[in-house]
């Protein structure tokens, strides 16, 4: 199986059943955020012990890649220090940005990501790349105790 054919499957399986879709009680920080242009409208929910992402989940509503992308964020950041939660948000976006060239990327054997490594298709749709990243960048917001609405316009 190719890397497009599982990335195919993991965002429809993640789509189809996401994973911690709810509010998390009790809240100690929470972020909306918004993609305008494909409609996409996600609040994160964090619930932290110290400086540790105790409990996270998202509830809203959005594309396939949206929620897929909040649904394997929330199980790879549960339980996550918060520099090692802020080191895997850089680390992704690098992904699905492109940043980095992709050589170099192929050649790591020392990815954090771990599943959501599917998600380096994505950088092949810019306008995709903003679905992906809506969830992190609204997780980023959370965990800054951030006010602000996200937006990826």
């Amino acid at each position: 199986m190719d890397l497009r054919e599982l990335y195919q499957q993991v965002i429809l399986d993640h789509n189809r059943n996401p994973r911690n879709f709810r509010e998390v009680e009790p809240c100690d920080c929470s972020a909306d955020g918004e993609n305008p242009l494909c409609g996409d409208k996600i609040t994160i929910f964090l619930s932290m012990d110290r400086d540790t992402v105790k409990d996270i989940a998202f509830q809203g509503a959005g594309c396939a890649i949206c929620m897929a992308s909040a649904s394997m964020m929330t199980e790879r950041l549960r339980g996550c220090e918060r520099t090692e939660a802020e080191a895997i948000f850089e680390e992704f976006h690098t992904l699905v940005t492109g940043v980095e060239e992709l050589d170099n990327r192929k050649n790591r054997t020392d990815s954090i990501l771990e599943k959501l490594e599917v998600f380096s298709g994505v950088r092949e749709f810019p306008v995709r790349v903003k679905c992906a990243s809506l969830p992190w960048h609204t997780f980023k917001a959370a965990l800054d105790n951030s006010s602000k609405k996200v937006t990826t316009e």
